[in-house]
């Protein structure tokens, strides 16, 4: 559990291997309303990044039309933790090198917001910038080395076997 004043805010991003309307990236497309219905259900979920479409599949990040973007804000690392590894989302997760390329910067990011803050995709390049230049530091974390609200103090976590966050 977290201090009710802060939310936690993860971004994370990823490279097509071929066009959306493409058939190698059918099941994705199709597994989107699914999972995303799945995450607005789920305890502890607050917000996420859509657009008209209902996702944020056409939303611009880092000047890249190959890049897609999910931003999405949650009570804690616990409540997002438990949606990735569960039902549909995980089993879209185990197939990801299927639908996108495998990028060797970070790709996830999280984050604490004050409670009501919803990011913008400028503080989400931003905030993965910097894990990028920095690593896990209290302004961008990961899942594996993540820091309370207020604290400088890492959190080492362990993660299901197989589903790193990184796509």
């Amino acid at each position: 559990m977290t201090d009710a004043a802060f939310e936690l805010a993860q971004v994370n991003i990823a490279r097509l291997k071929a066009p959306l309307d493409s058939p190698q990236l059918k099941d994705f497309v199709d597994g989107l309303d699914p999972v995303n219905a799945d995450a607005d259900a789920a305890p502890g979920f607050v917000w996420r990044l859509q657009s008209e479409s209902g996702d944020a599949t056409d939303v611009p990040v880092f000047d890249d039309e190959w890049l897609i973007i999910n931003m999405s804000v949650w009570r804690d690392t616990d409540a997002l933790t438990a949606f990735m590894y569960q039902g549909r989302h995980r089993e879209l997760l185990a197939r990801r090198r299927e639908f996108f390329e495998r990028m060797q910067e970070a790709v996830t990011a999280l984050w604490w917001v004050p409670a009501g803050h919803r990011p913008t995709v400028a503080e989400a390049e931003s905030r993965l910038l910097h894990l990028r230049a920095h690593g896990p530091t209290p302004h961008a974390f990961t899942l594996r080395t993540s820091f309370p609200p207020g604290t400088s103090v890492p959190v080492t976590g362990e993660l299901p076997e197989g589903l790193g966050c990184s796509v």
